[in-house]
This record gives structure tokens, C-alpha cells and sequence, in this order.
């Protein structure tokens, strides 16, 4: 049968991956997709760079409209990040009748409405299995290997940077700071690293998930948003010694009121597999309601496993290409008929439990005055610590672990809490979720 003509829009980190894999591996490629499959085409500004990275082997152009317009290219890889002038080549190539994979996660989250209407009216596809947890299949999961299921809840650690980071916290005792300079000399954190840090890489990646896995729009805009740079290695090891680990978590939870969509550091119990996610890993945990839970784990980001996210997109474009519209799978797994105006929760509105830490004068009185604003506000101690103040020192460290309860309640009674003369500075509030 005739090959399927790929162009390539970015040669970087990903885009090698991709073309490197494709050619290792295209026998076996061609076998499983039932033709070949080739790149043919390149777009990238660094011309000399990317004829040296296919070694002259393909047709390399500074202009990526040359490669969307090209009435030969059947599929259209989108490497180039961001949400500008990628939104609009992928716009381009489904008018042009193309179909494209794309491995990025911030034009889905943003734009992915738009996109997917487009592409169901011109009757393409879209595929984006690599913006979401590099080599882990998990749309694929979602979309396909638990449709039966109505999913229940989405917890995961989708952001290799932050997890590196709160790994060497948790293992060296070291401050934020500290660690983020050393991520950052081995290549683990960007030289402007505040997506992932500030958890905006991972509520995107949320975002999508939470489409798939509850039918509804993308809504990255309504997804709460906090990173780990106000993390303390005191806190860390306070956690530990409550049996928690710390993780950065992408959350989404269906619920009575609507769905939850948060990325926030929080507390799981150490026994969790989760929980002992290390380094760059990723992990997704997925609760189904006939399955239970499923843990998708690996490499979440890196030319070769992005790579092989990528490739596994084309194979099934291509085995589907010729199918009906009608009948291939959604892009958002729900028929676009069918999915659902479910609101997003505010934060306000959400139930967890909640870590607890005050800095407070050592005298008596201290812990009746605190506890009674916690029983005010309905909030019941599920466990405590109160530390002995070092030599010398008048002040020390109480620290609390909740019973599930609002998160509006929680937010009262921090500020009557921080407003008693005893209590020194603010109060650090860290979420908790059990995940069992």
C-alpha cells in the first residue's frame, strides 16, 4: 500500500525522538499500521541543524506553511509548543484536510475545543496521546481501555520537574531554592522554569484528562492552580513523620456538586505506590467504578518516550484514516453530542482533609484557643504534633492533620487562627488526600 506522508514541525528534543524511533523501528512499525510510515518533511528555523539530524535524508524548509500546505503530507506533527503560531498551523492543516499529532499540552488545554470542532467538521483527526504524561498511554486509557467504566477520580504526579524537586527535598532535607539550582544544572528544570513550578504544565495536562475522563469541555481557565515554590523541608519532614509524602498532584474528582479540577502539593500516606513515585517519574492513579484502581506509571517527558507517544498517534491515525467519521474514536472520548455541561467546583467547595502547621508562643492556653476555632468551624483533629521548643526558645511548632471538611471552612478558621496574639506569622496550609 502507498505510505503515509508525515511532516514534521520542530526538530528539537521531541522531534529527533520521533524521527530517530520512526526509522529504528520502521519495519516493525510498518507491520503493526499495515503500511509505512515516513517523515518526508521538516519545518524548522535552524535549517543546517535539522539536515544534519535527518542526514540529508528528507525535504527541510524555515517556513512550517510550506509543510501544512504541501497536498502531500497526509499527517502533520506539531512540535513547536505554545499556543500562538502552533494553533494556527494546526488550524491550517485540518482546513487543508490533514490530520496531525500534536505533543502539546497547553494548545489542547487552551484551545482543544476549537481545534476538535474543526477537525470533525473536515472529518480529520487529532491526536495528542504525548501531551499528557510523555510515554505513559494514559489517553489511550481513558479514551479507550475504561470506557465502560464511569471514572471516579484522577490522581496524579504529571509533572517530572516538581517530582524531582520534592524527591531531593524529601531525600537531602534541602530548601526549595537549593534543589531547584541543582535541577536546574542537570537539566531537569528549564532555565524559566515557572510552568512547572508554579503548576500550570501539569493543570494542563489535568485539564485534558478531566475532558476524557467526565465528557466535558476543556476548561483550563477554571482549574485551580498552585506550584510548590512556598514548599518548606520543614514541612516535608513533619509530613513524614506522620506517615505522608508530599507530591505535587493534578486532581479531578466527580462529585454530587460538579467536578473538581486542582493541582496543589499534597500529603498522601507513604504506603500509597504512589506516594514512592521518585525522581522525573510520572504516575497516574484511576479510579473506575467497575475496574477500581489502575496506576499508569514511567518516563513522563524526553525525546524517546515522548517519542514513542507520538509514533503510537501516527499508527492509529493511519489504521483509521480510511474509517468513517462517525465510527472512529472521539477525541474527547464522549460523542461531541454528548458531552456534558457538569459546572467545575471552586475551591471553596471542595472536601479534603487538610496539614495544618502553626508557629506558635510556648504557654499554656495556646492549643485550647486553636482547637476551639477549629470545632467552630466544624473541623475535627485526626492526628497531632506539638514539638518541643529547641533550648533557649519561646516559641515552637503545632501541627495538625483534619478530618475531611470545606474547604471555605478551613479557609475561616486560619484567619481566626493567624489573628490570635499567640500565633506567630501565617499558618501553612497543605491538602491531603488518602487515594484509597
Amino acid at each position: 500500500m502507498k505510505s503515509i506522508k508525515v511532516g514534521l514541525l520542530g526538530i528539537g528534543t521531541v522531534g529527533s525522538g520521533t524521527f530517530n524511533v520512526l526509522k529504528r523501528n520502521q519495519q516493525e512499525i510498518a507491520a503493526r499500521a499495515g503500511r509505512a510510515i515516513e517523515i518526508t518533511m521538516v519545518a524548522d528555523l535552524d535549517v543546517e541543524r535539522a539536515k544534519q539530524l535527518t542526514s540529508g535524508e528528507v525535504t527541510v524548509v524555515n517556513d512550517a506553511k510550506l509543510v501544512v500546505n504541501n497536498p502531500d503530507i497526509d499527517i502533520v506533527i506539531e512540535l513547536i509548543g505554545g499556543y500562538g503560531i502552533a494553533k494556527d498551523l494546526v488550524l491550517q492543516a485540518i482546513a487543508n484536510g490533514k490530520h496531525v499529532v500534536t505533543a502539546n499540552k497547553a494548545l489542547i488545554a487552551m484551545h482543544g475545543n476549537e481545534i476538535f470542532k474543526a477537525a470533525q467538521e473536515k472529518g480529520v483527526i487529532v491526536a495528542f496521546e504525548a501531551a499528557v504524561a510523555g510515554g505513559i498511554p494514559i489517553i489511550k486509557a481513558l479514551r479507550e481501555g475504561l470506557t465502560a467504566n464511569s471514572i471516579q477520580w484522577i490522581a496524579g504526579i504529571i509533572n517530572g520537574t516538581t517530582n524531582f524537586i520534592l524527591s531531593e527535598m524529601r531525600d537531602k532535607g534541602l530548601d526549595f531554592d537549593v534543589v531547584l539550582k541543582e535541577a536546574q544544572r542537570l537539566g531537569y528544570a528549564e532555565a524559566d522554569p515557572t510552568f512547572d513550578i508554579e503548576g500550570v504544565d501539569a493543570a494542563h495536562k489535568l485539564t485534558i484528562m478531566a475532558s476524557i475522563a467526565f465528557g466535558i469541555p476543556v476548561q483550563f481557565a477554571k482549574a485551580h492552580v498552585e506550584g510548590i515554590t512556598k514548599l518548606q523541608a520543614t514541612d516535608i519532614r513533619y509530613a513524614e513523620q506522620l506517615g505522608y509524602r508530599i507530591k505535587l498532584l493534578g486532581i479531578t474528582k466527580r462529585t454530587a456538586g460538579g467536578i473538581e479540577l486542582r493541582v496543589h502539593p499534597t500529603l498522601i500516606p507513604s504506603a500509597r505506590l504512589i506516594a514512592n513515585v521518585e525522581g522525573a517519574m510520572n504516575a497516574v492513579l484511576v479510579r473506575g467504578d467497575a475496574v477500581g484502581d489502575t496506576l499508569y506509571y514511567g518516563k513522563g517527558a524526553g525525546a524517546e518516550p515522548t517519542a514513542s507517544a507520538v509514533i503510537a498517534d501516527l499508527v492509529d491515525i493511519t489504521r483509521l484514516a480510511t474509517a468513517d467519521p462517525e465510527h472512529r474514536v472521539p477525541h474527547l472520548a464522549f460523542q461531541p453530542n454528548a458531552m456534558a455541561d457538569t459546572p467545575i467546583l471552586p475551591m471553596a467547595e471542595i472536601t479534603t482533609s487538610y496539614y495544618l502547621r502553626m508557629h506558635v508562643a510556648d504557654q499554656s492556653g495556646v492549643l485550647a484557643d486553636v482547637t476551639r476555632i477549629l470545632a467552630d468551624s466544624s473541623i475535627s483533629i485526626d492526628a497531632m504534633l506539638q514539638k518541643e521548643p529547641a533550648a533557649g526558645e519561646t516559641q515552637t511548632d503545632i501541627i495538625m492533620l483534619t478530618h475531611q471538611t470545606q474547604e471555605k471552612n478551613v479557609e475561616a478558621a486560619i484567619a481566626k487562627i493567624e489573628a490570635l496574639a499567640t500565633v506567630v506569622g501565617t499558618v501553612t496550609k497543605i491538602r491531603l488526600e488518602e487515594l484509597g
